[in-house]
């Protein structure tokens, strides 16, 4: 029998503590979310609407005073940027009272932190997803034209072009390179990170500038997958960064935090209801957000080996 408008919900009669289960996926969220935990963060939580109207200002100028004649004004037409409210996933699962009453409670951890692994993967995913637009790329093109504004890891600056060819391992020259990309843009220092696959982690050890400046921050444990820093950005791993071509290649992130955003209209809810039919609990968490690029120019992708 499929769930329904006419199944016979006990709340009372619910096996477990709700708020346990909402505490527990919301830790497993904050443990597993790196980049959704990097970019421009935007409450929206219990308010209404789809989508939010970000100003974009335009940068203005100084002007030379002119003896005896009035001020320059800025003129600049500023714009704006739209960030859709679009996404509602959802982790749902159905303990059966004989599973409830056998099973160890190690099973209540396992589904609360998989809940909450599951929904921060898919933000982070759709973040990375977004990236392909940085630096004027096109967001899902055509399989020859995956992140085509992507750079090697190598040098930072050659282009990649859409196979594995061409792709090499991260270097302190081609961090330098990225770094110059960012500064001509005029992109503040401050602010700055790197999201990087496992992979290029294992070469960035071999880096003297990064194993020198390397460090872990005591108010930093909740941004999980920190391994260092170089230049002054902070260096994450995140084994969520895409696989492209056929898995021969990754991607990873040089961005300043407001090149993406992140809409949380609803933040990781967990709720239990018991279910009749199936003599069981039924398990929810849910979060509704929504994804934006906010700078074009403030990051850049980088491709690297997969091996």
């Amino acid at each position: 029998m499929a769930l329904g408008t006419n199944g016979q919900g006990v709340t009372e009669a619910a096996n477990f503590i709700p708020e346990l289960w909402s505490d527990e996926v919301i830790a497993g969220y904050k443990k597993n979310l790196v980049l959704g935990g990097l970019v421009t963060r935007i409450n929206h939580n219990g308010k209404k609407g789809d989508t939010i109207h970000i100003p974009a200002p335009v940068r203005g100028s100084a002007n030379a005073k002119v003896a005896d004649t009035q001020v320059v004004l800025q003129g600049d037409t500023h714009s704006v940027v739209n960030l859709s409210i679009n996404k509602h996933y959802e982790y749902s699962v159905v303990i059966e009272d004989i599973v409830e009453v056998q099973a160890l409670s190690s099973l209540r951890r396992f589904y609360t932190d998989d809940a909450g692994y599951a929904l921060a993967t898919q933000i982070d995913t759709d973040l990375f997803t977004l990236a392909e637009g940085l630096q004027g790329g096109v967001v899902g093109g055509a399989s020859a034209s995956l992140w085509e504004k992507a750079v090697i890891g190598g040098d930072g600056t050659t282009l990649f072009t859409g196979n594995s060819s061409n792709d090499t391992d991260i270097t302190d020259a081609g961090i330098r390179k990225m770094i110059l990309t960012l500064d001509n843009a005029d992109v503040p220092m401050s602010g700055r990170f790197m999201v990087i696959p496992p992979v290029a982690a294992n070469d960035m050890l071999g880096i003297n500038r990064f194993t020198e400046q390397q460090y872990i921050g005591d108010g930093d444990a909740i941004k999980t997958g920190k391994i260092g820093s170089i230049y002054g950005m902070d260096v994450y791993v995140s084994s969520n960064c895409p696989s492209i071509e056929s898995d021969a290649a990754r991607v990873g992130l040089m961005m300043h935090k407001d090149a993406l955003a992140l809409v949380e209209q609803q933040s990781v809810r967990s709720q239990t209801q018991y279910k009749q039919e199936y003599l069981g609990d039924l398990f929810t968490s849910d979060t509704i957000y929504g994804v934006g690029e906010l700078r074009n120019t403030s990051g850049i992708a980088f491709v690297v080996p997969a091996a």
